[in-house]
């Protein structure tokens, strides 16, 4: 009767695993088909664009203006912080969705409403040190 036991639960334990395994061959299987999809489309790419390099092609330019001087050029940082600000503040404002969520349940509304004014007292402070920068004048 030991025998028997030990037998099925082997059986059992070695079919869990062809379970698991075959679910990750299906995912590994998608992962092939993709990779061979990309390389499909870029082998037919290359084989069916014309290839003709002329100087004008082989020029380095950006937003159509051809390049003159050298190639270091001045950036304004100041429309990087005006990206930078928006991110934060829209970041920001997908946690106050699962607030509300969280708010509306019983038992969560006062301890929910202390941390999401600390959270929005963090953010004017935020707001309130790029005023002072100068950052959120337009020039």
């Amino acid at each position: 009767m030991r025998e028997t036991l030990g037998d099925s639960t082997a059986t059992a334990a070695h079919a869990i695993a062809a379970g698991y395994f075959r679910s990750y061959s299906v995912v590994g299987l998608l992962a092939l088909v993709g990779v061979l999809f990309v390389a499909v489309a870029f082998g037919a790419g290359r084989l069916l664009r014309p290839i003709v390099p002329t100087p004008e092609k082989l020029l380095t330019y950006e937003c159509g203006v051809d390049p003159v001087g050298e190639g270091w050029a001045h950036t304004q940082v100041r429309y990087y912080v005006y990206a930078f600000l928006y991110v934060i503040f829209a970041v920001d404002s997908i946690f106050l969705f699962p607030w509300a969520t969280v708010f509306a349940a019983p038992g969560y509304g006062a301890t929910t409403l202390v941390e999401m004014f600390v959270f929005l007292g963090f953010l004017a402070v935020g707001l309130l040190y790029a005023y002072k920068k100068g950052v959120l004048a337009w020039t």
